[in-house]
């Protein structure tokens, strides 16, 4: 079939009168010689939207490669069949949503479609965290759970996130991301499922939750807070204009954080994101408005939510008074620290992707607990057996596995406020705990490399030139390892990605974004402090130089 052929087709089993009236529009201006039009049907038309690890993610829009009611029903349609296969007629189903566009309709699709299959479903109330339906897709002992977001995506994407729990994945998988073969069995089934037209909903079988299950997160989250009495640490809390605000502000009250500032421009759910640049806290200038009203009021921590409340970043007061935003390896370190102490914590491990800093590996050892490295990404950090913390560069952190078997921003952030309270009893702050650290374990500092491009072909001829290029040495050290992680080993499974580590033990690792046309360089070295001197200039240096020498290889 042509693509206007394809397009028409699509759009007349599109239940969705908005996107009908899209392509209706777009395929008569094709059709009487538009270019334009036809070029925009071409990129709707290109191929279904990928459901993968990440279920799915993308622009809203018309047509089979966006997201909209037709694109969810039809996926909701393979995952329903997926758990008819696997877990049987009396399968289990929560489903969340927060508050970008289309997330309301998606919802009502994806519930409808399951209710309709006999399964039972349980809708969280709107516009929540993906926190909290991580947690009662394990509080519920639900067979999968579903998240309508798009997390830190520009405003003009939406997604369709999957957990599987209960009799659909084994113990240490209960409640976490999807990974193969379940995703491609998934996948499969949505291919063979009907037009979106054809597949039948029934929202009068959905059963809507009230609070209570928002109720047992918030006690759950606020209970992290050791201390019973209130706290005197003043916090700045952003929610980035998305769906955490609420339920920051009842987890901080709730823990007895009370002096709390929550930036106001920012307070409230708003799918266009209007005074940031970019939804992610990690971005230049998304902290602004905070660290601003952190001067005003004087605080002690600002914390930054990205708007499904998942992720986490803090900034910190340094000794000069001038602010400073956190990485997320050195939040990591912090809470790794914080967990490997608490001997009051389920679980005996902690763990990290291997493109995070090596430094916790070190805590655990220096603690006596046991370390793993996983892949990218919490569909592999979650699943550790024995977590008792797990972390991500990418500003992700599991502090509880036991309720959120994936990254919590509001989990972190307790945590984070907790640790601030206790250091400053004894009159430190968090940079003075990450110099300890680093004179007990030497300094780790890290920093990414991101390398974008126009055509995702270039990411494939940059890994092959990597692979196929003699790295004698990298910021002036000898390389003594070299390791091509697509042949797996046994500890990781095989994934595309190249690990150069030098005499100096400083370390690269590079491999494609899996969600956006850009190659991910991790650079991390390690420094010496046996003198009690922690040598961040240094180190900063070392960084400078360690990126430049890759940069050259990959830019060759």
């Amino acid at each position: 079939m042509t693509v206007v052929e394809t397009a028409r087709h699509w759009r007349d089993h599109d239940p969705d009168p908005s996107t009908r009236a899209v392509l209706t529009e777009l395929i008569d201006a094709a059709e009487t010689g538009d270019d334009a039009a036809a070029l925009d049907l071409a990129a709707r038309f290109a191929g279904p939207l990928t459901f993968g690890t990440a279920g799915l993610r993308g622009e809203v829009g018309a047509g089979e490669a966006r997201m909209n009611v037709a694109v969810v029903t039809r996926a909701t349609a393979g995952l329903a069949r997926y758990l008819l296969d696997t877990v049987g007629p009396d399968a289990r189903v929560v489903v969340g949503c927060d508050a970008r566009y289309g997330s309301a309709e998606f919802f009502d699709a994806a519930t409808g479609v399951l209710a309709a299959q006999g399964i039972t479903v349980f809708a969280l109330p709107p516009r929540l965290p993906t926190p909290v339906t991580a947690h009662a897709t394990r509080s519920l002992d639900c067979d999968a759970g579903v998240m309508i977001t798009a997390s830190h995506n520009p405003p003009a994407d939406n997604g369709y996130k999957v957990y599987l729990g209960g009799r659909a994945s084994d113990d240490a998988g209960r409640g976490v991301q999807i990974i193969s073969p379940a995703d491609a069995d998934i996948a499969d089934r949505i291919a063979q499922a009907p037009p979106a037209d054809e597949v039948p909903r029934d929202s009068t079988a959905v059963i809507h939750l009230d609070d209570e299950i928002v109720r047992t997160y918030v006690q759950r989250t606020a209970a992290a807070r050791p201390d019973s009495g209130p706290s005197p640490v003043r916090v700045v809390v952003t929610p980035l204009h998305g769906v955490g605000g609420g339920v920051a502000r009842d987890v901080l009250r709730q823990s007895g954080i009370g002096d709390v500032h929550v930036v106001a421009a920012q307070a409230d759910p708003d799918p266009d994101f209007p005074t940031v640049p970019f939804p992610n806290p990690e971005e230049p200038g998304a902290l602004d408005l905070a660290l601003d009203l952190a001067r005003d009021v004087d605080a002690d921590v600002v914390i930054a939510l990205d708007p499904d409340a998942d992720r986490c970043s803090v900034a910190t007061p340094g000794p000069d008074g001038r602010w400073r935003q956190l990485t997320g390896d050195e939040v990591g370190a912090l809470l790794g620290e914080q967990a490997a102490r608490d001997s009051g914590r389920l679980g005996d491990t902690l763990a990290c992707s291997i493109v995070s800093s090596r430094l916790l590996g070190r805590i655990a050892a220096h603690h006596g607990l046991r370390f793993a490295a996983t892949l990218t990404g919490f569909k592999w950090i979650a699943r550790t057996p024995g977590l008792r913390f797990g972390y991500e560069e990418a500003i992700g952190y599991c502090t509880d596995p036991d309720t959120v078997r994936d990254k919590d921003g509001i989990g972190a952030m307790v945590r984070v406020v907790s640790l601030v309270e206790e250091l400053a009893r004894d009159g430190r702050t968090l940079t003075d705990e990450l110099d300890r650290l680093a004179r007990e374990h030497g300094l780790h500092a890290t920093a990414p490399l991101t390398i974008r491009v126009e055509d995702t072909a270039l990411i494939g001829e940059m890994m092959e030139r990597l692979r196929s290029t003699t790295i004698d040495r990298l910021a002036g050290s000898p390389v003594v390892e070299n390791r091509d992680l697509a042949h797996g080993s046994a500890d990781l499974p095989p994934t595309d990605g190249i690990l150069l580590r030098t005499a100096a033990d400083d370390r690269v690792v590079v491999r494609p974004s899996g969600t956006e046309p850009k190659l991910k360089c991790y650079l991390e070295v390690v420094l010496d402090c046996s003198d009690g001197v922690v040598p961040h200039a240094e180190a900063s240096r070392r960084l400078d130089a360690l990126g430049a020498d890759i940069a050259a290889v990959l830019e060759a």
